[in-house]
């Protein structure tokens, strides 16, 4: 059969954003290939998978339909948290691949941010996506068996589920075990269930440039690598070396690394921050002993930790031998 003849495989992808992030985090930060997902790639390889799978060319296996739900903080958390910048560069890098976004505020509730309703949001698009422009293939990157309802409902349609998962275990930087394991009642539901975790190692080790392509090219400059024209200038006054107030800048050396989280030098308690700290470079090119300069800020439970952290060249510092003090300035207030 001429398979140019053969009619378009409409396809629709549907991402739980916050699954798809922590699998991103994952290869980012504890996978050898040290690389977040590239969507675009991505893209590319679900447009093979369903064409593989539905005996088709390649070319007309189109992905007409992208959504990608997601919690999101109010404006002033995510200020407090220093998560506007990343918030935007995420929607960046969505917004110029065509990818839908829908976001819904995070609720408080014992303390602690959740997501509510996201599953429920996402099921009602994809369903009504699927009626009313025929979507042949759904693409589901998600792993919570809240997703069975809607694949049912799909199969009674006559769409195609195709669910990207991942199964993957590692000890995260308090050494407690962290699990990433698809609901076993999803994988029994959808037409094609695809075992990524699989499809990645095994194509890295033979070089398929599908595969490889499901990685940002670290060789690349970042497409969206925050300006340091208007980065504050460090004051190096004398004084004592405990953190100060919050927008008190700072520099000293970091002491630890593990799985993209670390510690500042900051007597007499050193300063958490993690990856996403960072205004500049990868934190993959960090390392122990390296000079940073940050500015003081507050965690979820209310201590103090490093952030708008940026790795900086080591100071000619008075007197300094074979040991050195963290330099601090309290009276020196960064701009948030």
């Amino acid at each position: 059969m001429n398979q140019m003849n053969s009619p378009l495989i409409r396809v629709g992808v549907f991402y739980d954003g916050n699954y798809f992030l922590k699998i991103s985090d994952y290869y980012y930060f504890q996978h050898e290939r040290k690389a977040r997902i590239s969507l675009e790639g991505l893209h590319e390889y679900i447009r093979h998978q369903v064409a593989e799978e539905e005996d088709v060319d390649v070319r007309l296996a189109q992905i007409t339909d992208a959504h990608f739900f997601r919690g999101r903080l109010s404006a002033t958390e995510a200020r407090d948290k220093d998560r506007l910048f990343h918030d935007r560069l995420l929607d960046d890098i969505l917004m110029n691949l065509g990818v839908q976004t829908h976001y819904m505020a995070l609720k408080t509730r014992d303390g602690r941010l959740q997501e509510k309703g996201i599953d429920v949001w996402l099921s009602l698009e994809a369903l009504e996506l699927a009626l009313h422009k025929t979507l042949d293939v759904v693409v589901l990157i998600a792993g919570d068996s809240d997703y069975v309802p809607l694949i049912r409902k799909l199969n009674t349609v006559g769409t195609r589920v195709m669910l990207l998962n991942w199964d993957f275990k590692y000890e995260d930087f308090k050494g407690e075990t962290r699990v990433t394991r698809a609901s076993q009642q999803l994988l029994e539901q959808v037409t094609y269930p695809v075992a990524m975790h699989d499809v990645i190692d095994r194509g890295l080790q033979a070089q398929d440039e599908v595969v490889e392509a499901l990685f940002v090219n670290q060789s690349e400059p970042a497409a969206f690598a925050p300006s340091t024209a208007s980065a504050p200038k460090l004051v190096r006054p004398t004084g004592p070396t405990a953190a100060g107030p919050v927008g008190t800048l700072g520099m000293s050396t970091i002491k630890n690394l593990k799985n993209g989280f670390g510690f500042v030098v900051m007597p007499p308690n050193n300063l958490f921050f993690s990856y996403a700290d960072l205004t500049e470079g990868d934190f993959n090119d960090l390392r122990e002993g390296d000079w940073v300069e940050f500015t003081v800020g507050r965690n979820h439970r209310d201590e103090d930790c490093a952030r708008n952290v940026r790795k900086v060249t080591a100071p000619q510092l008075n007197d300094m031998e074979d040991e050195y003090e963290p330099v601090n300035a309290h009276a020196a207030t960064a701009e948030l």
